[in-house]
């Protein structure tokens, strides 16, 4: 195991490094203090260049399971550090204990240069850690200004201050950068904004330590930028802050170091202008990481009648007229930034969205698209919400994969378990997921391979048509990887897959053929070497 603290950072985007003067401080503030509070009120300022939060040879262990064995972290004061790993590596039970979940079995966590013991999240938040989940934690009905106060409402005469509430908030984007009607409900808002609501409110604690865990995951490139953009100048404040994402390309823009875990333990610490690509990958996965082999251009037989024909498909407002043709053994990529219209068109196609034009299942015509129609036809769909839409938290793996369709696991009408565990246990060992036993509750798993089981689902229910919808947000490359190779394989087997992803680089690995999507319409269609990163980028963000 390396020395957790690199002899010297290269500073992030408009920063000093981390051993150095924050910059982009207001003069007068304090460094690390927070939008709507005024300085020297309480603000857990750090010199530049401290550790404001520090792991100290910690372990801990579950049934089974050691999730962190004698792990040294620290974040120094402006400094944006990167942590990495595959799912299972130990990066969210480190956050845990950074936040006071939990506490670990050995060693202690310190904040500002205190134990943080068995204090919990309450005390973690007092010595100044502020984090902000994967999954959003916002109330959609209330305003924008109404999430950053929750819990801690300010008041005038015995009520509620709305005055107060509305130019704290004001303020407190104003800070980040950020333009965002304070008196919008935030489910009115883009994910990107929803995104900065939820880093302004842990703000407000006037955190040392600020943790995001995949805050661009939802979000396609030109949103990320927004959220990175808010990143930098948080830390340029003073704040520390703790960024875990699977985009390398965006540790590259807004990290200063990187740490990197495998097995439960710190593998690396080294600056990010040091480490190329190839190099982090490997610290990840233990090896090289095997690229998917993508099938030669006409490959694909369109020679015959497609599996799924759609023409002029509108779902106003947000999709206008789009045509295409789907094969037998063709996985085609749709590509678009956030808001094009992507998720519309599978929602449509899968029967959950009220739309216009005519789709057809192996030429005969769907006359009434509804979730069910379309199930009993073959066409499966893997939600982008995954932890809201395509799964159950608390059943099992198995459950999980019989749920859309229960043939093969029940008699006479009455679901067996024996049955539903053996073609758990079957669905387990073909996608490689990895659970103790088909029966854990599949919020245990991680986000990839609770994706594999959503896939499984389909597997079991004997899809032709899988549409699938941010397949691989939120997972580590190894997991992406084995995600990539199902999907081929269903296609080699005759399916037919719409792979739908944030992520553009990723198309080129998969896809066959790459429609692009902008503004509702399709721009572009993309074959064999015309697959490329530029040309799917220039389509989707052309003027």
């Amino acid at each position: 195991m390396s020395s957790d603290t690199p002899s010297s950072a290269a500073p992030g985007p408009g920063r000093a490094a981390p051993n150095g003067p924050a910059s982009n401080t207001a003069p007068g503030s304090v460094p690390g203090s927070v939008p709507g509070t005024a300085p020297g009120t309480g603000a857990l300022a750090s010199a530049p260049g401290a550790v404001v939060a520090a792991t100290r040879a910690v372990a801990k262990s579950y049934p089974g399971v050691r999730a962190l064995d004698g792990v040294d972290f620290e974040v120094r004061a402006g400094e944006v550090r990167a942590l990495l790993g595959r799912n299972g590596a130990g990066k969210s039970t480190l956050i845990r204990l950074l936040c006071g979940v939990e506490t670990p079995d050995e060693g202690t966590v310190e904040i500002g240069g205190t134990p943080l013991a068995d204090g919990g999240v309450r005390r973690a938040a007092e010595l100044g850690v502020g984090t902000v989940h994967q999954e959003l934690s916002l109330v959609p009905q209330l305003s924008a200004a109404e999430n950053l106060c929750l819990g801690a409402w300010p008041t005038a005469g015995g009520r509620i201050d709305h005055t107060a509430i509305r130019a704290g908030a004001r303020e407190a984007f104003a800070e980040l950068g950020v333009d965002i009607d304070p008196d919008t409900p935030v489910g009115e808002l883009p994910l990107a904004q929803q995104q900065l609501v939820e880093i302004a409110r842990a703000l407000r604690s006037r955190p040392r330590l600020l943790i995001l865990d995949e805050p661009t995951s939802a979000l396609a490139a030109g949103e990320a930028e927004i959220v990175l953009a808010a990143v930098t100048r948080v830390a340029g404040r003073g704040v520390g802050v703790v960024y875990v994402s699977h985009r390398l390309d965006e540790i590259r823009r807004v990290a200063d170091t990187v740490t990197v875990m495998r097995d439960g333990a710190v593998v690396e610490t080294t600056p990010v202008r040091g480490a190329t690509t190839a190099r982090i990958v490997s610290l990840m996965l233990g090896r090289e990481e095997e690229e998917p082999v993508r099938r030669p251009a006409g490959a694909v037989d369109r020679s015959g009648t497609p599996l799924l024909s759609v023409r002029d498909l509108a779902v106003p407002p947000k999709v206008d007229a789009v045509s295409f043709d789907l094969y037998p053994g063709e996985v085609l990529g749709l590509a678009g930034l956030m808001g094009s219209g992507r998720t519309e068109v599978l929602r449509a196609l899968a029967g959950f969205a009220p739309s216009t034009g005519t789709v057809a299942v192996e030429g005969d015509t769907v006359a009434r698209r509804t979730p069910r129609a379309m199930k009993r036809l073959g066409v499966g769909i893997t939600p982008e919400d995954r932890k809201g839409e395509g799964v159950v938290p608390l059943l099992g793996v198995s459950e999980n994969m019989v749920l859309t369709w229960f043939g093969g696991a029940s008699t006479a009408g009455t679901v067996r378990p024996s049955r539903v565990s053996a073609i758990g246990r079957g669905l387990v060992e073909r996608l490689s997921i990895k659970t103790a036993r088909p029966d854990t509750p599949i919020v245990n798993l991680s986000g990839g391979n609770q994706q594999k089981a959503v896939i499984g689902r389909w597997l079991h229910a004997r899809s032709r048509i899988l549409l699938l919808d941010e397949p691989t947000r939120g997972v580590d490359v190894e997991a992406k990887a084995q995600i990539y190779r199902i999907v081929r394989e269903l296609a080699d087997h005759g399916a037919a897959v719409l792979f739908v992803s944030s992520e553009l680089e990723e198309l080129p690995l998969v896809c066959d053929r790459v429609l692009t999507l902008r503004a509702g319409r399709l721009e572009r269609e993309l074959t064999g070497d015309d697959i490329t990163l530029d040309n799917i980028m220039t389509a989707a963000m052309a003027a």
